[in-house]
């Protein structure tokens, strides 16, 4: 089983406190990942362990190594390209490809984003694969990747708050002007199928910013943002205005110049490093096959 350490020097304003509630505050760790790393003696001052209610003193230096498991399913590594525009030893930014999968299944084994980066990074063995927030396999790209357990809890934290925006771009049909929000709640449709309808009565609430960028050839560049994450949220909403992504074969109408995919991209990203707290802020251009469905 892997592991992920991380280490602090105690200062004078830290002296005195019990080391379970500095770990828990300063360190940002998990009461899941607390207890995990407690069972196997993970939490140690200056080498040695010590026990939860052990007060610091100033010049301690406090290590935290949480396990980080291989999980729970094999994943075959494929050697094909991963377009990774931002990375580090805790986050991946990487612009997906459409169509693209982002996970194996056991319907699918093969042929996803999952398959490629446990080829990249096969040599640290048990390869978990943690994305925070998923792109449909019709929906080009930005996507956020954590590289280990504790990064991915800390940018979940982030994921539905103002500190993690997410922006699309949508080619959708018809004539759109000027900009709005949709505030409609969103259910699956039934058991039998991945359909999501709107649902005043029993839905979970969505909302979804928009505005008009242009227009041609019948159709209207939309630039969307998002404030909550429910699924086809973007193609279910935009199909409730009367302007369905075009391509979009679930809530519209397939596109031969779209195959496999439809005209969906994310087109930034903005949040925080989950252990610095650094801003990072990515943008991804309007791919060449959604630009040509305006001319």
């Amino acid at each position: 089983m892997s592991s992920y350490m991380l280490s602090a020097h105690i200062g004078e304003k830290d002296a005195g406190r019990k080391i379970r509630y500095y770990v828990r505050s300063e360190m940002k760790i998990s009461y899941r990942q607390y207890c995990a790393m407690k069972a196997c003696d993970g939490l140690r001052v200056n080498g040695e362990p010590v026990h939860a209610n052990y007060l610091l003193r100033e010049g301690d230096i406090v290590t935290a190594t949480l396990p980080e498991g291989g999980g729970n399913k094999e994943v075959l590594p494929e050697n094909l390209p991963v377009n990774i525009v931002y990375g580090d030893d805790d986050l991946l930014i990487v612009d997906k490809d459409a169509p693209l999968a982002c996970q194996c299944t056991p319907k699918q084994p093969t042929g996803t984003l999952e398959n490629r980066l446990a080829w990249l990074y096969r040599a640290q063995g048990d390869f978990v694969f943690r994305p925070v927030n998923r792109l449909d396999r019709g929906t080009s790209g930005l996507m956020a990747v954590a590289r280990h357990a504790h990064a991915y809890q800390l940018l979940q934290s982030q994921l539905h708050t103002p500190n993690f925006v997410r922006e699309y771009l949508a080619v959708v049909e018809g004539e759109l002007a000027g900009e709005g929000c949709v505030d409609l709640p969103i259910a699956k449709e039934d058991a039998a199928t991945v359909r999501r309808v709107i649902d005043l009565d029993h839905g979970k609430p969505a909302m979804t910013h928009y505005r008009a960028i242009s227009s041609g050839n019948g159709r209207t560049l939309v630039r969307l943002r998002l404030e909550t994450g429910r699924t086809h949220q973007i193609r279910v909403h935009m199909a409730a205005l009367g302007h369905p992504v075009a391509g979009d074969f679930l809530y519209g109408h397939e596109l031969a110049e779209l195959p496999g995919r439809f005209a969906l991209h994310s087109a930034a990203i903005e949040l925080d490093q989950p252990l610095t707290g650094a801003r990072i802020s990515i943008e991804s251009p309007l791919p060449d096959e959604m630009r040509i469905l305006l001319q």
